[in-house]
């Protein structure tokens, strides 16, 4: 007994010192505003242990015992800190705040780079102030048509094609409130300004696919904007040749409010156009943002947008030379007649979110949108079309075109949502219902006729080429909810993290009686070889819920189209698979990332369309398949200190299946290559230049009024430079008093720097033997803009 008594005395004591000499770890790490850093370094270098905080700051790491244990904090834009734990034992707990790394050179704001935790990329709003301001305002969506994945080849439009889906596939969220654009444009000369004000942003989000159950049913890409919340005053006055801005900020801790003005008039663009005439396009947007805290528990939101795009043309002449060195051809038309168009939209949204624990909210929100579009031109051509070499005349004519089309929309949405966060889960779950009401008037058509010759005729009757009639109108509702758990875990080591986010779309429309269920699911994993590395694998079912457009079920018959409404029609189905990467990494003391994505859509149940400019018509039938698959590479960083640049190369291939034939989707992009590079003068900062180039291959497009392309051809490469140089006049920012202005920016433009002639559509002339000829529309010329812009 006393020989058992003995050893169990050593053996408890030897559990005893191997406990002593290991300990657990474990705090939260704060910035100075006491809110969590995410992915901030906790590591302990001579025992070669390293954990990331979560995205509540919080870390737990086993660690070594010792007389003295030497803990390091760091994150990039953040002062390394480093704790002292003296003879450590059993359970440690840490609080420890981190403050902003002082190395700023004036307003330029030096951080590091946001790891990607889940398949939406963050754009830093940064690189917004570098964009050349282009056709319009809408820099925002110009910086996304410059990521990789993301086409367009109009500068005047600020739609995008992601991954071959089309203009119509891109949700669009302010404030978690969905968007919806203007309905009957059909031009990017119309378009005017968008919705997203770029002085009131603060956060934008961007996915290209395999994004979140929360967001709504669209098949290619969602496009998250969050508006600031200013605690001081701010100020923005800026105006160019063709636009003029204003925006005050201002607030503290319990509200703030942003009010932004915009005005645009692309006139002096438009007159670089090959179409000379008068243009009178005025298009402004007026918005504002409220939001109230009284305290910790509660807090109120108002989001206010009018936008009102007017253009109004009055067409001349045109005179366009197309065709090969060997064989040149003239086209030369006189205009008489005008086109008026006006797309007017107003959206309100008033949201209340109630903290009942620190870990747990609700949100109710109620929005309404509105929109009222005319469309109406009466345009008479008289045309020649000449062999340039013979002088032969192979067409002349005169074509007429009418349209007389009203589009009334309203949109009622309200919101639940519920987020709690327990442990390392963050759930999230919401309801939304619609209520929805359309009304459309459409008469449109064409005519053609020359001496000689009149398409289409019988001999004694004289038919239009094409005529478009609809009235028709549209009440039903959705009930749309969503489950999802992003779960952040490490491996069982500590080393490696994972971010698992899984959940399910349920949607139900009552027009089409039609119920969708959309799983799912998306890993990122930071492994534990390499902290820089993040791997990204998705995959799940996104359907393209039909709205209007999608519904109008066009029947041509002798050039006489008929319009109706299809309550049959289901969602189309795309299932994303992806696998991804970025690579963080430095050169010179200079931060850069790496990112390659290779994905593969499997589409079932599409809706054939065509595209003309930016006018997408369906078929308003369920009657085709196909697939869209490419790999996309993006490198990111500082090229120049203190200052982001890029480069993106996008390949490509799509099919659809049509009544036995295989054509590519009309967004068919096979590769696109942009640049964007920015640049300070040598040895200041006063000057700044930035460059954008695209080259992206041309879409495939056909004879009009075709059944989707049977013969179909291939626009050319669309190929364009912008650059713009700017200089700061003033600079106060960095002063604790300063005075009127913060900054003052002088900058000077040049748009289409090399003049080439990008084609947007095709115009469509017969000759006498019946042979058709496409008249390619070119975009703008070489143009050069100047632009000030005063910070207050």
């Amino acid at each position: 007994m006393r020989l058992k008594l003995f050893l169990l005395i050593i053996s408890i004591g030897f559990v005893l010192n191997i406990d002593a000499q290991s300990f657990l770890l474990h705090g939260r790490v704060l910035d100075a505003d006491n809110k969590p850093i995410e992915f901030a370094s906790v590591s302990v270098l001579n025992q070669g242990k390293l954990a990331l905080t979560s995205s509540k700051g919080e870390f737990s790491i086993s660690l070594f015992s010792a007389d003295s244990v030497k803990v390091k904090f760091s994150m990039i834009g953040y002062k390394t800190k480093t704790k002292v734990l003296i003879k450590p034992r059993g359970r440690q707990t840490l609080l420890v705040t981190m403050y902003p790394n002082d190395n700023t050179l004036e307003t330029v704001e030096v951080t590091g780079q946001k790891i990607q935790s889940g398949l939406l990329q963050n754009l830093k709003k940064t690189d917004l102030q570098n964009l050349n301001s282009g056709a319009n305002s809408n820099t925002v969506e110009k910086l996304v048509q410059l990521q990789s994945g993301v086409s367009t080849h109009s500068e005047f439009s600020s739609q995008y094609n992601v991954r071959g889906g089309s203009f119509d596939e891109n949700s669009i969220y302010i404030n978690g409130n969905e968007i919806y654009r203007p309905f009957l444009i059909k031009s990017g000369q119309q378009e005017g300004l968008s919705v997203i004000s770029p002085y009131m942003v603060e956060n934008i989000d961007f996915s290209n696919g395999g994004f979140t159950a929360k967001y709504g049913d669209k098949m290619s890409s969602v496009l998250d904007i969050t508006y600031k919340k200013p605690e001081k005053f701010e100020s923005v006055v800026s105006a160019s040749l063709m636009s003029a801005d204003a925006y005050i900020g201002f607030g503290n801790k319990k509200f703030s409010w942003t009010n932004s003005f915009r005005y645009n008039n692309n006139r002096f663009l438009l007159n670089s156009l090959e179409t000379s005439g008068e243009y009178k396009p005025n298009f402004t947007d007026y918005q504002t943002y409220f939001s109230y805290r009284p305290n910790s528990e509660w807090s109120f939101d108002i989001i206010g947008n009018y936008n009102n795009n007017h253009y109004n043309f009055y067409p001349k002449t045109r005179e366009t030379t197309f065709g090969t060195m060997d064989n040149v051809k003239s086209f030369n038309v006189y205009f008489d007649g005008q086109e008026n168009d006006i797309f007017k939209t107003t959206s309100a949204t008033f949201g209340i979110t109630r903290q009942i624990y620190p870990s747990s909210s609700i949100s109710l929100m109620a929005s309404s949108f509105t929109s009222n579009e005319k469309e109406q031109y009466d345009i008479q051509s008289q045309y020649w079309l000449t062999q340039t070499e013979s002088q032969e005349n192979l067409g002349v004519g005169t074509f007429f075109e009418h349209a007389r089309n009203y589009l009334k929309a309203n949109v009622n949405i309200l919101k639940l949502i519920l987020k709690h966060h327990i442990d390392k889960h963050h759930l999230e779950a919401g309801i939304t219902f619609k209520d929805e009401h359309i009304k459309e008037y459409s008469n449109e058509y064409e005519m053609r006729d020359s001496s000689g010759y009149s398409i289409p005729h019988t001999g004694t009757d004289l038919n239009m080429i094409y005529s478009l009639n609809a009235n028709n109108k549209i009440n039903s509702r959705r009930i749309e909810s969503y489950i999802q758990d992003s779960w952040k875990f490490t491996s069982p080591n500590e080393n490696t993290l994972f971010t698992l986010n899984y959940g399910a779309r349920i949607s139900h429309w009552s027009y089409n009686k039609e119920t969708i269920v959309s799983p799912r699911i998306s890993l990122v994993v930071i492994p534990s070889f390499n902290k820089n590395i993040t791997l990204r694998l998705a995959t799940g079912v996104y359907y393209q819920a039909p709205f209007f457009k999608e519904l109008r079920d066009t029947t041509s018959t002798n050039g006489i189209t008929t319009v109706s409404l299809n309550n049959k029609i289901k969602s189309q189905k795309s299932i994303h698979l992806i696998a991804g990467m970025d690579y963080r990494f430095n050169v010179t003391n200079r931060p850069f990332k790496f990112s390659a994505d290779a994905y593969y859509k499997i589409l079932s149940n599409l809706i054939p369309y065509s595209v003309n400019n930016v006018k997408v018509v369906y078929d308003g039938r369920n009657e085709a398949s196909g697939h869209a698959a490419g790999i996309d590479f993006k490198l990111y960083g500082e090229f120049v200190p203190n200052t982001n640049s890029w480069i993106s190369l996008s390949l490509m291939n799509t099919k659809m299946n049509l009544q036995g034939y295989s054509i590519p989707l009309p967004t068919d992009q096979r590769y696109a290559i942009n640049l964007f590079y920015t640049d300070y003068f040598p040895g200041t900062d006063k000057w700044k230049m930035s460059l954008s180039l695209s080259y992206a291959d041309g879409l495939p497009f056909s004879t009009p009024h075709n059944e989707y392309g049977r013969s179909s051809f291939r626009a050319p490469a669309y190929k364009r430079a912008d650059i713009g140089m700017s200089y700061r006049l003033l600079s106060n920012a960095n002063k604790e008093k300063p005075n009127v202005f913060k900054n003052i920016w002088l900058g000077i433009e040049c748009l289409n720097l090399f003049g080439i002639n990008n084609v947007n559509s095709y115009y469509w002339i017969t000759d006498i033997t019946n042979q058709q000829y496409a008249v390619p529309n070119y975009l703008s010329g070489r143009l050069l803009n100047t632009k000030i812009t005063f910070e207050f």
